[in-house]
């Protein structure tokens, strides 16, 4: 009979049980608990599917979707774009001072957000802030970066742009680097012109990284929370209330079941558009 070699499970049993305890059930808690009504003390009571549908047929709640999807109309294409410029502008080997401009690429990333929220405040408030100062040099008058249900999107969406377009960057520059650069030598042997090269080498080769990247951003934009609560507190009118923090405002309101089922129909909306942007972004060669 075979023996069984127990050491190798020991060895990730500390994993397992740490995952189990602060992973799984959680998890499996949440979704019991997005079918019942409990508002932290008592009793809780089973109410079916009542706190989907009340969701799916509330007003606040697609509206919350919907600034999260205007803020991902903002961002991830515009991150995407910026990112893979940064990373071949990195890629190159006769840039001077590569390793100041990865420095400098990197570091919004690891800045603190709440810390970077609050210069952001201060830079685009209406009356005292340093953009409408520069407008105001030039003649234009003043605009309501903040205070505006038009302009505070963008505003919202620049901050997370500055905060992780560097992160784009290093994701698709990892891409780039796996990339053989006997592949360009061969294009540029055969008379392929730069802009050539971008296009029919670099594009579909970093499409895997591109991939990723869209799925990771797609769930951080949906989940975005200290933005709008730090810099506009959802305003005005609720125009940068994202799904995030709309179901912040169940957890505080003490509204436990609803903020559960909420956290769940996010996890499915998230995990549809990655499907989608994974089917969109497959290297040519693995579509079926």
């Amino acid at each position: 009979m075979r023996s069984v070699r127990l050491s190798p499970y020991l060895f990730i049993a500390p994993f397992l049980l740490v995952f189990a305890a602060f992973g799984v059930y959680p998890l499996i808690y949440a979704l019991q608990l997005s079918f019942m009504r409990w508002r932290g003390a008592g009793a809780a009571r089973w109410v079916g599917l009542d706190n989907y549908l009340y969701l799916l047929t509330s007003p606040e709640f697609w509206a919350s979707l919907g600034n999260s999807a205007v803020m991902w109309l903002l961002i991830v294409p515009i991150q995407i774009v910026a990112g893979l410029g940064g990373a071949v502008l990195l890629a190159n080997a006769k840039l001077k001072l590569r390793g100041l401009f990865r420095v400098a690429f990197i570091a919004p990333f690891v800045t603190p957000l709440v810390a970077m929220a609050q210069v952001w405040i201060v830079v685009f408030d209406q009356d005292y802030g340093l953009i409408n100062y520069a407008l105001n040099l030039v003649g234009l008058p003043d605009v309501g970066w903040l205070t505006s249900t038009v302009w505070s999107k963008p505003t919202l969406a620049l901050l997370f742009l500055w905060k992780t377009t560097g992160f784009a960057i290093i994701i698709l520059l990892a891409g780039l680097q796996a990339v053989p650069g006997a592949v360009y030598e061969a294009a540029a042997l055969d008379g392929a012109s730069r802009w050539r090269q971008f296009w029919s080498i670099t594009v579909p080769l970093v499409r895997r990284s591109m991939a990723f990247l869209v799925v990771v951003q797609t769930l951080a934009v949906f989940q975005m929370f200290a933005e709008p609560y730090v810099v506009t507190e959802g305003g005005p009118y609720g125009s940068t209330t994202t799904a995030g923090l709309y179901l912040y405002e169940h957890i505080t309101a003490s509204d436990l079941g609803t903020g559960a089922a909420n956290s769940f129909l996010l996890v499915l909306l998230v995990f549809g558009l990655s499907l989608v942007s994974v089917r969109l972004l497959r290297p040519k060669d693995e579509v079926s």
